[in-house]
């Protein structure tokens, strides 16, 4: 049964602007699309429409209409996307077992609130007041304003290279549970209602990620004969169909690249090991993380060798 409270959700914060999805009933994950970039046969209408896989982020919104049109047929939680929304969320987690402790340079802290508070400290910053969430476990979720200026913000984690222990942050690329909806029946709620401060420019520094190199194509052994020319652009193609994709679809386009190049690999023009090659260089130079760069890849390759591609020595490519 539709939950009249989480459409009211829905609608409130869509009226700041923010862009909403919808989540799976008291679940952190989201509803649609039931499939990965991976998996996608445009079967799911809005992929259809598209015409390539649609992920959670490009369906979230603003539009009262289709709002009250999804959350009037299920109880579906409340996913804000912070990257069309213009957020840059700041996650304090406390620990969830007796065991769950700081490592070494965090010693003595508490939770992520203490960690946020000595980087601001060491950094000459404060924790300006903003909108805050208390999550389902007794966390804080701060939000601010991204940046108008300056690149893109992603997301952190406090045991990847993040600011810290129990200090994860969500932006382009990420989104969080809003306020009014449920986890494993434990509410989110509104701790302090105001409008979002700008991101703090102490945080905003560590959070800005290091310029990535010029992605160069990977060299690979081309053939001798009247093909290799044809490979070499096939190659260059894809590379530079992967490096332009944007936000949300870098990881698909991925996939379709290792589609293609693996059909030439199936063919014959060039190894599976090449493709590999070209495309982890270039998909890393953009963000992909190595794990989902490597499986993506494998994926790609196992599907465009159902569909081999011969070259003709007479000048044709096929791809």
């Amino acid at each position: 049964m539709p939950d009249p409270g989480l459409l009211a959700a829905a609608l409130a914060h869509a009226a700041r602007g923010w862009h909403v999805f919808p989540l799976r009933p008291d679940d952190k994950r989201p509803a649609f699309p039931d499939h990965t970039a991976e998996n996608c046969a445009q079967l799911d209408p809005r992929c259809r429409a598209a015409g390539r896989h649609l992920g959670w982020e490009p369906r979230a919104t603003t539009d009262p209409d289709r709002i009250r049109r999804a959350w009037s047929t299920r109880p579906y939680g409340v996913g804000i996307a912070c990257g069309p929304s213009g957020l840059a969320v700041v996650d304090l987690d406390v620990p969830k077992t007796t065991d769950d402790t700081p490592p070494a340079d965090w010693a003595g802290a508490r939770d992520g609130l203490d960690v946020l508070t000595a980087l601001a400290d060491r950094h000459g910053g404060s924790i300006d007041t903003t909108y805050t969430v208390t999550t389902g476990r007794g966390g804080s979720h701060l939000y601010y304003r991204h940046p108008t200026d300056g690149p893109e913000l992603r997301n952190t984690t406090g045991d990847r290279g993040g600011l810290g222990w129990k200090v994860d942050t969500r932006a382009h690329g990420g989104y969080v549970v809003a306020a009014g909806s449920t986890v494993a029946g434990r509410p989110y709620t509104v701790a302090l209602d105001c409008e979002p401060a700008p991101l703090p420019a102490w945080l905003a520094g560590l959070l800005t990620p290091t310029p990535r190199p010029a992605c160069r194509p990977a060299p690979v052994a081309l053939p001798a004969d009247r093909r290799g020319p044809y490979v070499a652009a096939a190659i260059r193609r894809q590379v530079a169909h992967l490096t332009a994709a944007p936000d949300g679809q870098r990881n698909h386009a991925l996939f379709a690249s290792a589609v293609a190049l693996g059909q030439l690999a199936a063919g014959g023009a060039l190894t599976d090991d090449d493709v590999t090659a070209v495309l982890e260089r270039a998909a890393l130079s953009i963000g992909l993380r190595p794990a989902e760069v490597a499986r993506t890849i494998a994926s790609g390759l196992r599907t465009g060798a159902r569909n081999p591609r011969t070259l003709a020595t007479t000048g044709r490519t096929a791809a």
